[in-house]
């Protein structure tokens, strides 16, 4: 189902590493068979993002065999360097490298159709509220490949995004029938969008039909963990790039 303000987009890389982001530090990390809500919304944010609206991810489309890769890799000790190695005296002592195995998603590339929305939690960028300007902006900015670099689920998995006509082209799983997920992460709730002054990380049980799948609202996810207390952050007036002017730049 498409809904106003809609893009749709292809997305594809070498490595693809989606997690529950409450494991993210140390220890050995694998990724999720399918991408979950919050990776793709970073995904789109990449592309092109204000505080003014907010991305909801519609649904993806799996294109590729899922397929893993295990790799070594040398992420940072999050404790400093091991204690055998501390010495007192030294005040300047760098944080060491420890050894670690993940098992990524290896050449992944999926269809990914999402909205924006008004974030009412911010009445302070109303006037910054003219939908049209924001939409030309978007697409134009998936033209050019996002405003930033795109990434799948961690900086170590660099992605390129294309505009597309979601539901065309071949997919792998298009005649694979219904294969359903266990719990798993679905996004943050953020103070700004939320309107709750915490963070919590939500959960659900998605479902693949025939390569696709349809993501809940995070409104309607029911599973909810708190991760710590967070305040949202204001934006005044002059400390936003004014969308008219700036599609005027762009001579959208």
């Amino acid at each position: 189902m498409s809904h106003r303000n809609s893009i749709e987009f292809k997305v594809r890389a070498r490595h693809a590493l989606f997690t529950d982001p409450l494991t993210k530090i140390g220890g050995e990390k694998c990724s999720y068979h399918i991408p979950t809500y919050e990776a793709l919304k970073g995904i789109v944010k990449s592309i092109y993002w204000k505080p003014t609206f907010i991305w909801v991810i519609d649904e993806v489309r799996v294109m590729k065999p899922i397929r893993t890769q295990t790799k070594g890799t040398k992420p940072l000790n999050f404790g400093g360097v091991y204690p055998s190695e501390r010495d007192p005296s030294n005040k300047k002592e760098k944080p060491s490298n420890t050894l670690a195995i993940y098992t990524f998603l290896a050449d992944v590339e999926y269809q990914v159709r999402a909205h924006f929305e008004w974030n009412m939690r911010h009445p302070e960028l109303e006037k910054d509220r003219v939908e049209g300007k924001h939409y030309a902006i978007g697409k134009r900015m998936l033209e050019l490949g996002g405003r930033q670099d795109i990434f799948l689920g961690t900086r170590d998995c660099q992605g390129y995004v294309e505009p597309c006509v979601y539901g065309s082209e071949v997919g792998h799983y298009d005649n694979g029938g219904e294969l359903a997920y266990g719990l798993m992460f679905h996004g943050f709730d953020y103070p700004d969008e939320a309107g709750e002054n915490n963070l919590q990380a939500r959960f659900w049980k998605p479902v693949m039909a025939n390569g696709h799948i349809q993501f809940i609202r995070p409104e309607d996810c029911t599973i909810r963990k708190l991760v710590r207390a967070m305040k949202p952050k204001k934006f005044g007036e002059g400390k936003l790039r004014d969308v008219v002017q700036e599609a005027a730049e762009l001579g959208v």
